[in-house]
């Protein structure tokens, strides 16, 4: 008995040794950790927070294990380098790229690392066989993007993953691409208004709506093919206009059709007939259809939001895209209600970005009978529906014609939203979502679902749910107000 008790006790001993030996020995790296991450010398982090995280060298071995990302937030990870990137950022160039081909076949996006000098950056692009084509500075996110060339017929993912490994990187990430989500299955229906009349303004209660407000002087971003703003449609609707495009300037069907979904006031009535247009051409036209890159959708998010975008339109979709992810959340937390097309690609398709991006308003498309359209992505980010099938729509060529998608949805959400700001200029983002959601027409299943989201958007219904006379008189201590910042399409 004896013996059996001097052998627990001995175990017992060694046991909490070795419990007080590794406390001391992550308590003397965390130390350790901590101390490096915050010497003097160390790189100074970008203005806005370094994208993708801040990963620096000291004394030959890398620093950690804290990285630095855009939001402020850090995440403690020990992991190599690259990983600690990818780890940051939720992956630095996005899904895996081993079957994605919507994307630019020639090109990457790449941030570097705090203080790397134009000598390091040139023997960087030596050492990868890269060919410089564009820098930006994208204000929203804080990121500088370079955009390099592959000029050899290496993959994208071959080489994003080689510059993973490379110090001097911060994220890296595909140049990629986006589609229009209008039906460009379906020929296009000629159409008169007189002929076929706007049944989305009934669906929606919008004349009930425009009683109390048409969106007077706000400002809606409409990212998109190029618009025609000569347009009666869309006379003096158009505040002003940005072009990433280095090609000549011509109006295209899908931004003109967006656009005055939103403020056409001649034959047509737009959703927000009043609000003013900043048209971004981001979208080359390809025949009918239009693609935009990452890097110039990111220019008009940024250029958008410092020209005093209050929403923004999004009919397009295309993969998940860290990048873009940044500068969404930025534009949130800006202020700015953001709104984007569910995607077109059906039931059985993935979620489509940026529609399924957390800060973004997703919404799909219903028919004249509150019916889906059939092509309408599913999924849980679905927020709300609108009808997106047969829509009469005014042309680039001022003619009219019937076309399809949850482009136009989108449309009709962006100015719905455009429509709540006028009413009340303090609308948060989070609080439009809301107030549309819980004043929508349920449709299908009971609740939300991943068909219709909420249902039906109801104009009216979100007008009123917070007007003016709801608030405290002037005399009462009111409450602090948020404060905000100056075919298948």
């Amino acid at each position: 008995m004896r013996a059996h008790r001097t052998a627990f006790l001995l175990i017992a001993t060694i046991a909490l040794m070795s419990v007080a030996w590794t406390g001391a020995k992550a308590q003397k790296g965390f130390s350790r950790g901590s101390a490096m991450a915050a010497r003097p010398n160390n790189p100074t982090p970008m203005r806005g927070g370094n994208p993708g995280g801040h990963v620096g060298r000291w004394h030959g071995g890398w620093y950690g294990p804290v990285v630095v990302v855009p939001s402020g937030g850090q995440y403690s990870d020990g992991g190599p380098p690259s990983a600690r990137r990818r780890n940051a950022q939720g992956g630095s160039s996005g899904p895996s790229l081993a079957n994605e081909r919507r994307l630019v076949p020639d090109e990457v996006l790449v941030a570097l690392v705090n203080a790397v000098t134009p000598a390091q950056i040139t023997a960087l692009q030596r050492r990868h066989r890269l060919t410089p084509v564009e820098q930006h500075t994208f204000q929203l996110a804080g990121t500088t993007l370079m955009r390099w060339r592959i000029p050899d017929r290496r993959s994208v993912a071959t080489v994003v993953r080689a510059l993973e490994r490379d110090r001097a990187v911060a994220s890296v990430q595909p140049n990629y691409l986006f589609t229009m989500q209008d039906d460009a299955k379906d020929d296009a229906k000629p159409a008169a208004p007189g002929g076929m009349p706007q049944y989305a303004l009934g669906k929606l209660r919008l004349p009930q709506a425009h009683d109390l407000v048409k969106g007077d002087d706000v400002r809606v971003a409409v990212i998109d093919s190029g618009i025609d703003a000569a347009s009666p449609e869309l006379a003096g609707s158009v505040a002003e206009t940005f072009d990433t495009l280095a090609t000549p300037m011509k109006p295209h069907k899908h931004g003109t059709a967006i656009a005055g979904l939103i403020a056409a006031h001649g034959k047509l009535t737009g959703a927000a007939p009043d609000a003013r247009i900043l048209a971004v051409r981001a979208f080359d036209p390809d025949g009918d259809a239009a693609k935009g890159t990452t890097f110039n959708i990111l220019k008009g998010l940024d250029w958008a939001a410092a020209h005093g975008a209050r929403v923004i339109n999004m009919s397009f979709a295309g993969p998940n895209d860290p990048e873009l992810h940044r500068s969404l959340a930025a534009a949130h937390k800006k202020g700015i209600v953001l709104v984007a097309a569910a995607g077109n690609a059906g039931a059985k398709s993935p979620p489509l970005y940026p529609a399924a991006d957390p800060d973004v308003i997703a919404v799909t498309a219903t028919d004249a009978d509150d019916k889906l359209f059939e092509q309408s992505n599913r999924g849980d980010y679905v927020a709300i529906a609108a009808p997106g099938a047969d829509i009469l729509v005014v042309n680039a060529d001022g003619g009219y014609e019937a076309l399809s998608g949850t482009s136009f949805s989108a449309a009709e959400v962006s100015g719905i939203v455009a429509l709540m700001l006028q009413r009340e200029p303090a609308l948060s983002p989070d609080k439009a979502r809301d107030i549309l959601m819980a004043t929508a027409k349920d449709l299908g299943p009971k609740g939300r679902d991943p068909l219709f989201g909420a249902g039906l958007a109801d104009a009216y219904g979100a007008v009123m749910a917070e007007t003016p006379a709801e608030k405290p008189p002037v005399a009462s201590a009111a409450p602090p107000v948020e404060r905000v910042s100056t075919g298948q399409r």
